[in-house]
């Protein structure tokens, strides 16, 4: 027989039932869920027997028999025109509203470096203070994840969108501002809740919208957008540094110019939709997410006149969530990983100015500024396009173990071998092919994975977290990497940093594919057995069983 897709898709033929699954008690009327005999696939609900009745001996169907499509066979849920919808402009509008968030996000994290070296001087700031100027953004951001992930999860993607960058806004023009220490540590740390929160909903926003088969290359082109703060920041010091307008004006301007992207961002944000997919699964307002979806797209994807309810997926409270074996091991995987790849990443990042002054004791501030600059321009940003144009090809996990396994190599060979600290141009080779990996990797997929792996109704929520304990890594680098260099040298850090990336790929090995599969599959959405584990929380009382067959072979 024919291959049989998800309803919405062209039909071959009608399915053969192998087993029907309904919520609910003889007589209602429900929703039943049917696998296909020849693919073993999950039809979605309404797809092929929407509103049907189970009969008094509770039978429906049984082995072998062909169903026939009930009239909205040609109808869709909002998650089926969303997989199946060709990448397009819309699509490309959420890239640039999101990505404009992210590279805000990069911009004020990295520009946090030169910063702190000029106001190192002006202020006399010991070494711990300096630590907690570079780091202060990073706490907030790992409290900020988790907050606003959670709050999105619950009010929806859109109310906290605009949000976090209007505190993005803030943070930066009363950084600019500060008149001592503590004022720049705490009006950073408002900084960093902004950047946290736009972590999750960013990323998550993007995915919800893609379409299945270049998800991957969509949410990593929102990510991309860090390259381009990445070399926007450094560029913009180079320019002040050496326009001889002091060194006072110049930390102020760079901080304070984070606050023009974010500004953007909120008038953006202000006419971009709720999440469709968050809309139909959790708030149950198909209808409402089909038409904005229609006006969103352009066209691109036309509203049905009568859109398929898909499945509903309850919000569950977050103590349920962390007491899920299988939640649980998602979370390890993509929060072990990204606390493990930003303890070196940002570890390293942030202190490349004294690293950088290890390697060559000499070099102006200027000359330094420019090696970073170069870094990020020959083998950083490649790897980013690299990773956003091939990794649904190449497969998200996949990529992120051909990343770890090169940044542990990188920096194996720079710590074991002495000569390497000593000589510029075999350092900055040697470095800026872990940076390649590391963009063309894990810091690209751990940022996409966990925008996939979670259900709808704790998508934020888990990439709220993951983000949140990878920001967690990073303060920790942050504070860690200066004290490890004195303690145990350039080498020294180097070997920990290999260590974490051995660390970080067996981690991976914890989680899914997800490279050319819907949200929906992915998640466990579409699997009734899995679906029933969060079905019973805050539904009607009926639906708490878990789903029994109604007919199957042994009927």
């Amino acid at each position: 027989m024919a291959g049989v897709t998800p309803a919405g898709r062209a039909q071959a033929s009608s399915p053969e039932v192998r087993e029907v699954f309904a919520f609910g008690l003889p007589g209602d009327s429900l929703t039943v869920i049917c696998r296909c005999e020849s693919t073993g696939d999950w039809i979605e609900p309404g797809g092929w027997v929407a509103n049907s009745a189970i009969g008094a001996n509770g039978a429906l169907g049984s082995e072998g028999e062909a169903l026939t499509p009930t009239g909205l066979v040609a109808a869709a849920t909002v998650n089926d025109l969303l997989n199946d919808a060709p990448r397009s402009r819309f699509h490309r509008r959420t890239v640039v509203i999101s990505g404009m968030g992210f590279f805000t996000d990069a911009y004020d994290l990295f520009v946090i470096s030169t910063v702190a070296v000029l106001v190192k001087t002006q202020w006399h700031l010991s070494t711990s203070q300096t630590s907690w100027v570079a780091g202060s953004t990073i706490l907030g951001a790992f409290i900020g994840a988790f907050l606003f992930g959670r709050i999105a999860d619950v009010l929806g993607r859109k109310s906290v969108y605009a949000l976090v960058a209007v505190i993005m806004i803030l943070g930066a023009l009363s950084s600019a501002f500060a008149n001592g220490f503590t004022w720049l540590v705490v009006t950073r740390f408002v900084l960093g809740l902004g950047i946290g929160g736009d972590y999750p909903v960013s990323a998550v926003l993007m995915s919800e919208y893609a379409n299945r088969d270049d998800r991957g290359r969509l949410v990593g082109l929102v990510f991309s957008m860090q390259a381009v703060g990445l070399i926007v920041g450094p560029l913009v010091g180079l320019v002040l540094l050496s326009s001889g307008i002091g060194d006072n004006l110049t930390w102020r301007l760079l901080l304070g110019l984070g606050a023009v992207p974010a500004g953007a961002v909120v008038y953006l944000r202000a006419k971009m939709p709720e999440s469709p997919r968050f809309q139909a699964s959790v708030q149950g307002k198909a209808d409402q997410a089909a038409r904005q979806l229609a006006l969103f797209s352009e066209g691109v994807i036309e509203a049905p006149h009568n859109p398929v309810a898909t499945a509903s997926i309850p919000r569950v409270p977050l103590r349920r969530q962390l007491t899920d074996r299988r939640i649980l091991m998602l979370l390890l995987g993509t929060a072990g990983t990204w606390f493990l790849f930003d303890y070196a990443y940002y570890g390293n990042t942030l202190s490349l100015p004294a690293i950088l002054s290890n390697v060559a004791p000499h070099a102006t501030l200027m000359t330094k500024l420019a090696w970073s600059l170069g870094l990020f321009a020959v083998f950083a940003v490649p790897g980013y396009l690299l990773a956003f144009m091939k990794m649904d090809r190449i497969g998200h996990r996949r990529l992120q173990l051909i990343g770890f396994g090169v940044m542990a190599g990188a920096f194996l060979i720079l710590g074991a071998i002495p000569v390497l600290t000593n000589l510029v141009a075999p350092f900055l080779v040697i470095f800026g092919l872990s940076y390649f990996f590391i963009e063309f990797g894990p810091n690209t997929t751990t940022f996409v994975l966990p925008s996939e792996l979670f259900p709808v109704s704790m998508r934020t929520t888990g990439h709220g977290i993951s983000a949140g304990i990878g920001k967690l890594g990073a303060f920790i680098g942050v504070f860690l990497v200066p004290a490890l260099q004195t303690a145990i040298g350039l080498r020294g850090l180097l070997l920990v940093a290999s260590g974490s990336a051995v660390l970080g790929y067996l981690l991976t090995l914890l989680l899914p594919e997800p490279a050319r599969r819907t949200l929906e599959e992915v998640s466990g959405e579409d699997r009734p057995a899995e679906l029933s584990d969060y079905r019973s929380i805050d539904v009607d009382p009926r639906e708490t069983q878990n789903p029994q067959p109604v007919a199957n072979a042994a009927s």
